[in-house]
């Protein structure tokens, strides 16, 4: 496989051909994980895992599968890494793993895993098939990260722990002294899930404006 091909199967998820942004799956797990960045990027880890070995166990079973067991067998698949996902969160972080717990369940029902063993794995090698599953778990982690930055940056003023916008910053720091900025960085609106909405619209609009950019020039 060429460097290229290589580039393009974990480059192209990431933007151009994003799994939440252009194809629009996983929307659902990407609106109910992101209300701060650890949650995103544990969530976005979980899902390129169980992709990338997903894909990689029925490239390597392609084969041997008999077409009408074959959602079956993949379903399987995706239950038995989810499952090790689990386990490892509960081994290492009980806490998180109680937060998380119902959503990291939940990545055996996101559409990405499916869409991509039906798209792709079960019609390519398994080297191919791998990379493809990294890219597109780390596309989905990316918009993922990126609605949890907002949401926890303007909704608490903070960012991974850190506090950029504390309530001491707004009494000696002059361009923050307004209450407009106290309110715009101390969003309660942000902190709810009904933001991820909002700005996970948005991030899908760029995205197509982009692309629909791309194709006027081609």
């Amino acid at each position: 496989m060429s460097d290229v091909n290589t580039r393009k199967l974990l480059s192209d998820p990431l933007l151009d051909n994003n799994p939440i942004t252009v194809q629009v799956l996983g929307v659902c797990s990407a609106l109910a994980v992101t209300g701060n960045v650890t949650n995103a990027l544990i969530m976005g880890a979980a899902v390129t895992m169980v992709t990338a070995f997903s894909n990689l166990t029925i490239s390597l079973l392609r084969n041997y599968i008999p077409s009408r067991i074959r959602m079956i067998v993949q379903l399987v698949v995706i239950a038995f890494l989810v499952t090790l996902v689990s386990l490892f969160l509960q081994a290492f972080s009980y806490d998180l793993s109680k937060e998380l717990s119902v959503y990291v369940g939940l990545i055996i029902t996101n559409c990405i895993l499916m869409g991509r063993l039906e798209a792709f794995a079960l019609g390519n090698k398994p080297l191919p098939s791998f990379l493809d599953g990294i890219g597109n778990g780390l596309g989905y982690g990316l918009i993922l990260l990126i609605v949890g930055s907002i949401r926890e940056l303007f909704g608490t003023g903070s960012l991974l722990g850190f506090t950029f916008f504390g309530e001491e910053a707004f009494h000696n720091i002059a361009f923050l002294k307004s209450g407009f900025f106290h309110a715009f960085f101390h969003n309660g609106l942000m902190v709810l899930p009904i933001a991820s909405i909002f700005i996970l619209g948005i991030i899908i609009w760029i995205q197509r404006s982009k692309n629909a950019e791309l194709v006027d020039i081609s």
